[in-house]
C-alpha cells in the first residue's frame, strides 16, 4: 500500500470483502430495506433480561452468521475489529469473548463499522489473511446511556434520529472476486461549535464534506466517478447541509448521493424523525444492501463515508460543543 496526497492510502493489493451479515430489530424490519437482513427481530430483548445482554446476542450471532456465509472457520480469521456505542465496548467484548480470536476493540462513535474496516484492509494487506470487522447498536441501551431513560418518555424534537438496533458484520480477505476495498481516507477531527446533542446530522455534516473533499483532491477524482456516495448517518437534516456546504465549495453531489440513515427507514409510515443513526446504521446498510448491490454488479464504484459525534451526556452537561470525526472507505 501507498500514500496518495495528505490523507488518503491505496491498496496495491485491495483487500477483498468475502462476506457480509446483518441482523436488525423490530423498527428496522419495518423499513424499505428489510428483505436484505439476514435476520430481523420480532422484539428489542430477543429472549434477553436487559438491552445491552440483548445487543451482545446480536453482534455474537452476527458475527456467527457471516462466518457460515463464508464457508470458512473462526481459526481462519487472524484478528477482528469491532465496536460499539456503550461504555467499554461491552457490546463487542462480552458478545465475542467466546470466539478465541485477536481482539482490537474500535470506537468511532457511529463511524466504528467503517473504522473497522479501514484497519482491517491494513492488516489484510500486511500480515493478516481473513480479518473479522463488526459492530452493533441498540437504540433503548444507547437512550439510556446518551440521553434519557425511557421510561421518563421525553419528547424528541424534529431534528433527533433514531439509533438503530441491529449488528453489521463482514470478513475481508487477501484474496477473492471482490468486492475490494481500492482506498481508504482517514478523515481529521472537525469542531465547528455546534452544541445541540439533538441534531446530530448538523453536528457531523461538516467532517464528512471535509473528508470527502480530501479524499477527491488526493484521488484527482470527481463525485461523478462513484456510481454512489454514502453517508453512514446524517439523517435528512444533515443530508441537506451536506449538499449545501459541498455546492459551496464547488462540488456537486445530488444527482448520486444519498444517506444510510435516510435509506434505513421510511420517513411517511415510521417516526424516526430524522432517520436512523448510530453504529448499525452504516454497518447494517452496508452489509445487507450495499454489498448486494456491489455483489450483483448493480453498484460498481461507491463511496462510503462514516461519520461519529465525539460526545456523551457528560460533556454535553458541562456545556462542550460536539466535535466529529470521519472515515472513508
Amino acid at each position: 500500500m501507498e500514500k496518495i496526497g495528505e490523507q488518503t492510502i491505496k491498496f496495491n493489493t485491495p483487500p477483498t470483502i468475502l462476506e457480509c451479515a446483518a441482523i436488525v430489530g423490530p423498527k428496522e424490519a419495518q423499513g424499505p430495506l428489510a428483505k436484505y437482513f439476514d435476520q430481523t427481530l420480532d422484539d428489542e430483548f430477543w429472549g434477553e433480561k436487559t438491552w445491552e445482554k440483548a445487543e451482545s446476542k446480536i453482534i455474537k450471532e452476527t458475527v456467527s452468521t457471516v462466518i457460515s456465509k463464508a464457508g470458512i472457520s473462526s481459526k481462519e480469521i487472524d484478528c477482528m475489529f469491532a465496536g460499539d456505542l456503550l461504555n467499554q465496548c461491552i457490546s463487542s467484548c462480552f458478545g465475542l469473548r467466546q470466539l478465541n480470536i485477536p481482539f482490537f476493540g474500535v470506537f468511532g462513535a457511529c463511524s466504528t463499522f467503517v473504522e473497522s474496516l479501514m484497519l482491517g484492509s491494513i492488516c489484510v494487506e500486511g500480515f493478516a489473511n481473513k480479518v473479522l470487522c463488526a459492530t452493533s447498536s441498540h437504540f433503548c441501551s444507547a437512550e439510556k446511556q446518551f440521553r434519557f431513560p425511557l421510561e421518563l418518555g421525553n419528547q424528541r424534537p424534529p431534528s433527533s434520529q433514531w439509533t438503530v438496533t441491529g449488528s453489521g458484520a463482514a470478513i475481508l480477505s487477501k484474496s477473492g472476486k471482490g468486492p475490494y476495498v481500492t482506498n481508504i481516507t482517514p478523515g481529521k477531527i472537525v469542531d465547528m461549535g455546534i452544541k445541540d446533542a439533538n441534531n446530530m446530522g448538523a453536528a457531523m455534516a461538516p467532517a464528512f464534506a471535509d473528508t470527502l473533499i480530501s479524499h477527491l483532491v488526493d484521488t484527482g477524482r470527481n463525485p461523478s466517478y462513484y456510481d454512489a456516495i454514502f453517508s453512514g448517518d446524517l439523517g435528512y437534516i444533515g443530508k441537506e447541509i451536506v449538499i449545501d456546504i459541498l455546492k459551496s465549495k464547488g462540488y456537486n453531489i445530488k444527482s448520486n448521493y444519498n444517506d444510510c440513515g435516510v435509506l434505513i427507514f421510511d420517513k411517511t409510515s415510521q417516526d424516526t424523525h430524522s432517520g436512523g443513526s448510530g453504529c448499525a446504521c452504516c454497518g447494517t446498510v452496508f452489509s445487507g444492501y450495499l454489498f448486494k448491490q456491489l455483489r450483483e454488479k448493480k453498484l460498481k464504484k461507491i463511496l462510503l463515508i462514516a461519520t461519529g459525534a465525539l460526545t456523551n451526556s457528560t460533556t454535553t452537561q458541562q456545556g462542550e460543543t460536539i466535535p466529529r470525526n470521519c472515515t472513508r472507505n
